[in-house]
């Protein structure tokens, strides 16, 4: 068996596609959607990561405005500037960079970011809709890890999935999510004991830890789907996941390639948030 790849950055440029179309008719109305991002200083992962959203946005018809600070930039001048950006109606979604300098408390910042523009889906009240299947907006990665399970027609109702991670970001966004369509989900951590006893028993497999060959072939039962979150360096300085993929896929019946699979979803979701969040407004 050789899994069927679930390739992020086809869906990707389907979506992307759809969002301009949406965004071409909220024009007509005369809003365009926009997203602010704030990045506080010199992190070279971080200035990537804001290149790449801010030019999806203007290659879906968004558009973004990038504030960008020095390292030394106070808690309270960030604050002052979120809270502008609230109040500014051309501005529909607010993401500030994570992570941020150690004298600012990144969690106090994102709880100032209006929940109606959260649309990094971190603020304590997304994360409360997710939980009572409100309205609200859903973080990116695990957003996009469901898309691409929707993208090959998996009907996850009954099925065993387990998550390994149980980070705020991805983790336990992702088991929510996953429960919200019937899956029964399990979630593994660095306390979990016999991970491999529990992986052997699931239908989709989600690694989100950040750490590379998590998850080997002897740990998967044939035909699963996994979704590989992590973003690592091999020894030869290679981007990497932390599932391994050429063992893995041998057993797998989908899995998603890094890069190339939720990378691309990743940055998607933001922008399908932001314009949703452009969509609310409208009169």
């Amino acid at each position: 068996m050789t899994a069927q790849i679930i390739d992020g950055n086809a869906l990707s440029r389907t979506l992307r596609a759809q969002v301009a179309v949406r965004a071409t008719t909220l024009q007509a109305l005369g809003i365009t959607p926009g997203l602010a991002v704030i990045l506080v200083g010199d992190n070279p992962a971080s200035q990537v990561y804001v290149r790449n959203k801010v030019k999806a946005c203007e290659d879906s018809g968004l558009r973004s405005v990038l504030e960008k600070y020095d390292a030394t930039f106070s808690e309270a001048d960030l604050l002052a500037r979120v809270d502008a950006l609230n109040r500014d109606p051309a501005i529909h979604g607010i993401l500030v960079q994570l992570p941020l300098p150690a004298h600012i408390d990144a969690q106090k910042v994102i709880e100032a970011i209006s929940p109606a523009k959260d649309v990094d889906g971190f603020h304590v009240a997304s994360a409360g809709a997710l939980m009572t299947g409100l309205p609200g907006f859903w973080p990116c990665t695990p957003h996009g890890c469901m898309k691409m399970l929707e993208s090959i027609g998996y009907d996850l109702r009954g099925k065993h999935a387990v998550v390994i991670g149980r980070s705020n970001i991805v983790g336990k966004p992702m088991a929510l999510m996953l429960l919200g369509q019937n899956a029964t989900v399990t979630v593994c951590h660095s306390a979990t004991r016999d991970l491999k006893a529990l992986t052997l028993q699931a239908d989709v497999i989600v690694a989100a830890v950040g750490k590379r060959n998590v998850l080997t072939a002897d740990m998967v039962k044939p035909g699963a789907v996994v979704i590989d979150v992590g973003m690592n360096r091999n020894d030869e300085g290679k981007l990497c996941g932390d599932v391994d993929f050429d063992g893995v896929k041998t057993v797998a019946g989908w899995i998603t390639p890094v890069p190339g699979g939720v990378g691309p979803m990743t940055i998607t979701m933001l922008l399908v948030n932001t314009l949703e969040a452009a969509e609310r407004s409208a009169p």
